[in-house]
């Protein structure tokens, strides 16, 4: 059994968001510069002509934030989004989209049998490779999904670098997420492990090497301002032309 860094099996951690599915919106809605720094993500990827005949992966879209970003900045990409999560992707349903987007209910692991096959054009994954079972190995299936010399945008938490970070980020947990998820859907099990999980992943520098490591070329990655600088991270990294 692998857990995750909560104490959560990983294969429970899909049923954890089902049960915050409704209420994510509103939690993550009270974060100011949430759904701006997942659209400043977007625009860092440097992705021309507004996403026009391109087509995009959405990896671990939940409630359709991640896939609401990239639709504003891109409107004219195909954009495939996908989730381990049936009550998150229930959230997502609830909501109007184009025609040109499209909601898969799968794991990283199981796309292929899901009909989900590359080659895109990018890939776009927010708050989603702390909570795998093997990073590495999802990092190389974004890398054999993508055409060469696209562009892979991890949008993530990181703050094993930094000690204000850390600091920053135990007290907006303690102080904010974990009593607020806990009132809203009367259990914190899923914000307990949103805690840990990010105290416990790659620090900024461990994840570029991650990244470099399992292929990707040109990585650098660029933090936020305000109260979240160092706290959230654009990673950006490049499939070998």
């Amino acid at each position: 059994m692998t857990l995750g860094s909560s104490g959560l099996p990983r294969h429970q951690v899909p049923a954890a968001f089902d049960v915050g599915a409704a209420a994510y919106d509103q939690l993550v809605g009270a974060n100011p510069g949430y759904h701006e720094h997942l659209r400043m993500s977007v625009r860092r990827m440097r992705i021309p002509h507004l996403g026009r005949g391109l087509r995009l992966l959405d990896a671990g879209c939940g409630t359709g934030a991640s896939t609401r970003a990239l639709l504003e900045v891109l409107p004219e990409a195909e954009v495939v989004a996908i989730d381990a999560s049936a009550g998150m992707l229930a959230e997502a349903a609830t909501k109007a989209w184009p025609p040109s987007t499209r909601f898969v209910h799968s794991r990283v692991e199981d796309l292929a049998e899901a009909g989900v096959e590359g080659p895109f054009d990018g890939i776009f994954a927010a708050y989603l490779v702390r909570n795998l079972a093997d990073p590495d190995e999802t990092l190389r299936r974004f890398r054999a999904l993508l055409r060469p010399g696209a562009t892979l945008a991890l949008h993530e938490y990181s703050v094993r670098d930094s000690v204000r970070a850390r600091a920053t980020w135990n007290a907006v947990c303690w102080g904010v997420i974990i009593p607020m998820g806990r009132l809203r859907t009367g259990d914190a099990t899923l914000y307990q492990h949103l805690r840990r999980s990010v105290t416990e992943f790659d620090g900024a520098s461990a994840l570029r090497n991650r990244l470099r490591a399992n292929g990707f070329t040109g990585v650098h990655s660029e933090t936020v301002h305000g109260w979240q600088r160092d706290v959230v991270h654009t990673f950006l990294a490049d499939a070998p032309s």
